[in-house]
């Protein structure tokens, strides 16, 4: 249906975005082949992080990121995709995460259908700390501990805690009106993709209803908070900057 108002939930400001898909407008890049991706963070807004969902056509395709600085962060939200990279190759399916560090090239081919999400960012080397190897694995396979503060909410740390690492990758998820226990106020910059469920996101003073297919932003020491609404239980994807001093 045409939004004759103009309507949309998608808001962008100085230190936050959140991104419905109701506006979501697909493009391709070089070497793509069968491949759309609906750039939903990027460096244009302000982020240091990227936050790409790549949706697969007729047929499947590739999805292609060359040799740079950049590392990479691929999570399966439905279908099958094989990865493949320098000195890797993985098939990942729902629920399949994969790291790849800077200076790979790294190929998607997924299935029809297949929808993801890619997280990229520049490394920030340490010395004497060698940079970090390739991890991949499912969040089906890894268990979820209690959220301090709420033990209802459960957290799954899907990337190894290693210092190598200047990425994380977290799934939350949250019962029927469970919340967040406080306000986090932090250094650490966030991509967040809504997986399942509905609820209300706060960021910086205001309130936005959520649901399943939004993408948030949240800047650098944005107030954010969340409540899960609704009959069933809310989880978020979010990757985020860690390991690295200011």
């Amino acid at each position: 249906m045409t939004p004759l108002s103009g309507h949309t939930r998608t808001r962008v400001a100085l230190r936050h975005a959140l991104i419905s898909p109701d506006g979501h407008v697909p493009g391709t890049f070089p070497g793509w082949d069968g491949a759309s991706a609906y750039v939903l963070v990027s460096p244009a807004m302000g982020s240091d992080l990227s936050q790409i969902l790549v949706v697969y056509e007729s047929g499947g395709g590739t999805a292609w990121f060359p040799a740079d600085e950049n590392e990479h962060v691929v999570y399966v939200e439905s279908g099958d995709c094989r990865a493949v990279w320098d000195d890797g190759d993985v098939t990942l399916t729902p629920g399949g995460f994969l790291f790849v560090p800077a200076e790979n090239v790294l190929a998607l081919h997924g299935s029809e259908g297949t929808r993801l999400l890619v997280f990229r960012k520049l490394f920030e080397p340490v010395e004497n700390l060698e940079a970090p190897p390739a991890a991949h694995g499912n969040a089906e396979d890894l268990p979820g501990e209690p959220h301090p503060g709420n033990e209802s909410i459960l957290v799954k740390t899907l990337l190894p805690l290693d210092a190598r690492y200047d990425l994380a990758l977290n799934i939350v998820t949250c019962p029927p009106g469970s919340a967040l226990p406080a306000v986090e106020t932090q250094v650490m910059e966030h991509c967040v993709q809504i997986l399942t469920g509905q609820g209300l996101y706060r960021l910086d003073e205001s309130h936005y209803p959520v649901a399943a297919g939004d993408a948030i932003w949240v800047a650098p020491y944005c107030p954010q908070w969340f409540v899960a609404t609704g009959d069933e239980p809310a989880s978020y994807l979010y990757c985020k900057d860690v390991h690295r001093l200011p």
